[in-house]
This record gives structure tokens, sequence and C-alpha cells, in this order.
């Protein structure tokens, strides 16, 4: 073997120890229910997400999940140019072009699935005497080419998956009048603002204000009221709102899922947190949050979420 030949293999061999140590380093620091992680979430799904990480770190005391709540496209942007970031939760499931970029990054596919059923809620003021849509109404209201003088409320106007979900399934290409469109810098902004000003319709995620037995969104539930849509695919075309079996069942239009993305091919503290979401723990967190969990429960019925027939 030449002088070169020998001097590649140490530097080679030496390397090659290096990785590994720092594996096995990053492995006893870093496990399904152990370590540091920093994670991006959508800020629509803030409240059921402070769930899920408060038992999970209750449940593993070493574990800590640092996450930040932010708008869609934020977190995304996180996901994809910052290193430190390692998962994210959002509403939608990565495009195959996102995940050809991330193969070219990492070397490997990201994990990507969802874990719960989520929806849009239309949010009224108690004095407000509409409380049934159709996505054809609200798509008149949406554009301006309603006669109503109702000024609509979001918790952003470009980047938060609100606006993207509003625009891909009742706009379908079209724009937001921006004289009937209005905007807060969050979900809970929506619903205040919305308490306060007769003609505001506003839209958030179902977490923040579907569940009557969580004492807080009691409190924001007696300041507004929900809004009925028609179920277009439902015999005799019924109003329904948001609930755990008209989401599941689709029976509710405006509804969506609940999807995690993850930067991990070994078993760390992201996967860990991604098993716990996707199975019995995390699942019965979602259906206490009167979500839609992906795994088969037997639902409740609660007489804020009964639906009525158009009259």
């Amino acid at each position: 073997m030449s002088s070169n030949s020998k001097i590649f293999f140490y530097l080679l061999t030496l390397v090659m120890l290096v990785l590994g140590c720092k594996s096995k380093q990053q492995s006893k620091a870093d496990t399904p229910e152990s370590g540091t992680i920093n994670i991006s979430i959508d800020e629509s799904f803030k409240p059921v997400m402070e769930a899920q990480i408060k038992m999970f770190e209750a449940s593993f005391p070493n574990a800590h999940i640092n996450a930040t709540y932010k708008s869609e496209a934020n977190c995304l942007k996180d996901f994809f140019g910052d290193s430190t970031n390692r998962m994210v939760i959002i509403g939608r499931a990565l495009q195959s072009k996102e995940e050809k970029f991330m193969i070219d990054s990492l070397g490997y596919n990201p994990g990507c699935n969802k874990v719960a059923t989520d929806a849009i809620a239309i949010v009224l003021n108690r004095n407000n005497k509409d409380s049934l849509f159709t996505l054809s109404d609200l798509e008149k209201k949406l554009t301006g080419k309603d006669s109503t003088s109702y000024l609509y409320v979001f918790d952003g106007l470009n980047a938060t998956s609100t606006i993207r979900f509003i625009k891909d399934s009742i706009l379908k290409g079209k724009e937001f009048n921006a004289k009937v469109v209005n905007a807060t810098n969050s979900s809970e902004k929506v619903i205040e603002y919305v308490s306060s000003h007769e003609n505001a319709i506003g839209f958030v995620g179902i977490s923040w204000i579907g569940n009557p037995e969580n004492k807080e969104q009691v409190k924001l539930l007696q300041t507004v009221k929900l809004g009925y849509i028609r179920c277009d695919i439902c015999d005799h075309k019924p109003f329904v709102k948001p609930m755990q079996e008209s989401m599941i069942t689709r029976r509710y239009p405006l509804t969506r899922g609940v999807y995690y993305a993850i930067k991990e091919n070994y078993e760390g503290l992201g996967t860990g947190f991604v098993s716990f979401l996707k199975y019995e723990r995390g699942q019965l967190i979602f259906k206490r949050a009167y979500l839609g969990p992906i795994m088969d429960f037997e639902l409740r019925n609660v007489q804020i979420n009964q639906k009525i027939d158009k009259k």
C-alpha cells in the first residue's frame, strides 16, 4: 500500500470513528423518550397541540419539546430552511415537489402523515341574525358579490392555513375582495373582534372554540356563536356545525386534516412524539378536544353541535 493510500485509509477510519461517536452521543441524548427538539406548529391548532405537548412531557420527563406557533407558511419556511427545526404540524400534507426538495437536501424522504381531522368554523357575533350558509353564499360574500355589509375576519391575510384552505375550497382561484376582508394576528383575536363587532364574521380552527368541556373555550363561545353550513352531499341537504361525526364523515364542508412532517431518519424524539400523536394517548387527546381522531373511537354528541334542517 502506497503512502498516499495509507493516509487516505487512516483519514477515512478517523472520520468514521468521529461520526460513530457523534451518532452514539446523539442517540444517547436524543431518543423517542428523551432529549430536546424544536418544532413549529400552525397557530390554528395551538389549543389541542399545547395539550398534546403537556401530556407527552408529563409522560416522559426527560423529553422537552420547544414549540413555536406560527402561520402555516412560516412553519414550512422553518422546516425547509432551518436546520434546527426537525418537525412541523400543519394543515396539509407535503407536496411532491416539497418532498423532492427534501430528498435532494437530506438524502431521504421526510415522514409526513395525517394524525387528526380538523375544521374551519364560522364565528358570528351573538346579535347576528344570519347563521345558515352555503359554500356559494360564502364565495359571493368573500369576493364582494353579496349586498350585505359584513366584514370577514381571518388570522392573517397571506400565509395562514385558514386563508389557504378558504381560497382552495371556497374561492377556487378567485381573489378576496379587499374591501370586505380584515386580518388579525391570531385566532383568539379573530374571536375577540367578532364578539365586539356585530357586522363581523370570523373564520378559525375548531380547536379554538369547539370543545364544550374546556372552560376557556366555553367562555369564548358565550361571546360569539357558530354558523351552520349546508351539507350538499347529504340527503335533504341539512345545515350542520363542525363536530366530530360531521368532520370525520365530511358532512361538514370546511373539513381539513392535521398533519405532521418530520426530518428524522433514526429513532429520535421527533419520532417518539409522532408515535404519541398517532396512537392511543394522543388520539384520545384529539378526541377529547372534539376533533376527529384517526383511530376508531366511540364519538360523543353534544347539544352545542347538533344539526338543524333548512327551514
